[in-house]
């Protein structure tokens, strides 16, 4: 329902060329079932989240500016360049990611209910119907 999380996710679908991401919102039945398996709550809406592996025994989550970060890496490109944030600490970065998440709705907006992709990518959704 946030605007930043719906321009990002229109923003990696774009670039997303190999199809390499799939999403799911994290009220749906899919993030309400990832999450609690690494001990995230699924009501603690305001983090983006990686899973990588997923249903795999290896099966990890990254968070927040990990998460970020490594989505762009995966973007290629111009993007790859993400990756000199981690000489950052993680703590740093995430501090910067918490201020943005805190603001986002006065910054990018919210819908009532999450926008649904466009039809040429509905495939990269889990539990849209």
């Amino acid at each position: 329902m946030c605007g930043l999380c719906n321009r990002g996710v229109r923003f990696v679908l774009k670039r997303d060329h190999k199809g390499v991401f799939r999403f799911a919102s994290l009220q749906s039945s899919a993030g309400r079932e990832i999450l609690p398996r690494h001990g995230i709550a699924p009501d603690a809406l305001d983090t983006f989240y990686v899973v990588l592996d997923f249903g795999l025994a290896g099966e990890r989550v990254l968070a927040k500016s990990s998460a970020a970060i490594y989505t762009a890496e995966r973007l290629g490109g111009v993007w790859k360049a993400a990756a000199m944030l981690r000489v950052l600490p993680p703590r740093v970065r995430d501090l910067v990611y918490d201020t943005i998440a805190r603001h986002r709705y006065r910054m990018f907006g919210r819908y009532d209910t999450c926008p649904l992709p466009e039809a040429r990518y509905r495939d990269r959704f889990i539990d849209v119907s």
